[in-house]
């Protein structure tokens, strides 16, 4: 990240599974798009995805593939940084720190904790408790300006905030307190439940569509998504397939809901399935070109993450030193 501008975004992703339309379209294109405008910085979270066991070297060969599906998706490391959290130790050793100035209540009133173990009651770890510390250390360590979040994603910037107060009215200015930047990105939701987001945890293989999905299986996705009994392509109440499917397909062409509404009058579902999956398949083709290129070159992806991380720690230092220092 050679030049410097004015306002820094910092954002993060975990490494688990397999990335889908809905994290490019609600949050990845976004990343591209920022990157002319902000020093971008973003995180692949292996730290925060250990909080569910994983099996070692599968884990370690996903954070790779996801490294490189990132790369091929646009994040240039010429203009951003995209480091691996944990090759960044300042990371942790803030998350220390900051958890001391985080109180018992305000961590058990957050509802991914309530969640989360609710569906992992075998493993209620500590890690699971409080790693909405480490994930606001990640924000603070780099005196981010704005961070994009989604819904769920709200509570844990409200947190974020209120510990960088906290720690300025007691030890003097120090954190810069982020304000929320309201993603431009789609909201894609399940094909097999549209009432629920996509979701790569899903053990419904249908219910998404991975980037790296073959032509094939994202035209089998699309012809089973679920609809409902209108046959009329309009968006509206009550039409929740319908309406993520003209949501993907204007993710595809740029077209707006008016458009397709026009486009598809008097075309049902089927004509319209087909014509919404061959577009998302033209629109993956180079990202699944370019991730064919580029995970080949071990050697390239291994250069891109260890310097954005020695670039990540510099600048991760200098509030680490100041936070010790107060």
């Amino acid at each position: 990240m050679k030049q410097r501008k004015e306002k820094t975004i910092f954002s993060a992703i975990q490494p688990t599974g397999n990335i889908t339309i809905g994290n490019y379209f609600g949050a990845i294109k976004n990343w591209v798009q920022l990157q002319p405008d902000f020093n971008c910085i973003f995180s692949l979270a292996d730290l925060h995805a250990i909080t569910v066991r994983k099996d070692p070297e599968e884990f370690k060969q996903k954070a790779l593939e996801a490294y490189a599906l990132l790369l091929a998706c646009e994040i240039n490391v010429e203009k951003s940084l995209l480091f691996i959290q944990s090759q960044v130790n300042t990371h942790c050793q803030l998350a220390w720190m900051l958890s001391c100035c985080t109180e018992f209540g305000e961590l058990a009133r957050m509802t991914q904790f309530k969640d989360k173990s609710s569906s992992h009651s075998d493993n209620v770890n500590c890690g699971l408790f409080s790693y909405p510390v480490l994930m606001l250390s990640d924000i603070l360590l780099y005196r981010a300006d704005f961070v994009p979040v989604g819904q769920d994603q709200k509570q844990h910037l409200e947190l974020t905030r209120t510990v960088a107060e906290r720690f300025n009215f007691l030890y003097g200015p120090t954190f810069t307190v982020p304000e929320p930047y309201i993603k431009r990105g789609a909201k894609i939701k399940s094909l097999r439940d549209p009432t629920k987001k996509m979701s790569k945890s899903d053990p419904d293989l249908n219910s998404r569509i991975e980037l790296l999905d073959s032509p094939d299986k994202i035209m089998k996705k699309i012809k089973r998504a679920v609809t409902d009994p209108e046959n009329h392509v309009k968006y509206g109440e009550n039409k929740d397939g319908i309406n993520n499917l003209m949501t993907i397909y204007s993710c595809t062409t740029g077209k707006t809901l008016d458009e397709i509404e026009k486009e598809f009058d008097g075309i049902g579902y089927g004509e319209f399935k087909t014509t919404v999956a061959e577009a998302l398949i033209e629109h993956l083709a180079p990202i699944q070109k370019n991730y064919s290129k580029i995970i080949k070159d071990k050697g390239y992806i291994k250069n891109c993450y260890k310097d954005s991380a020695e670039e990540a720690l510099n600048i991760s230092n200098e509030t680490l030193n100041e936070v010790k220092k107060k």
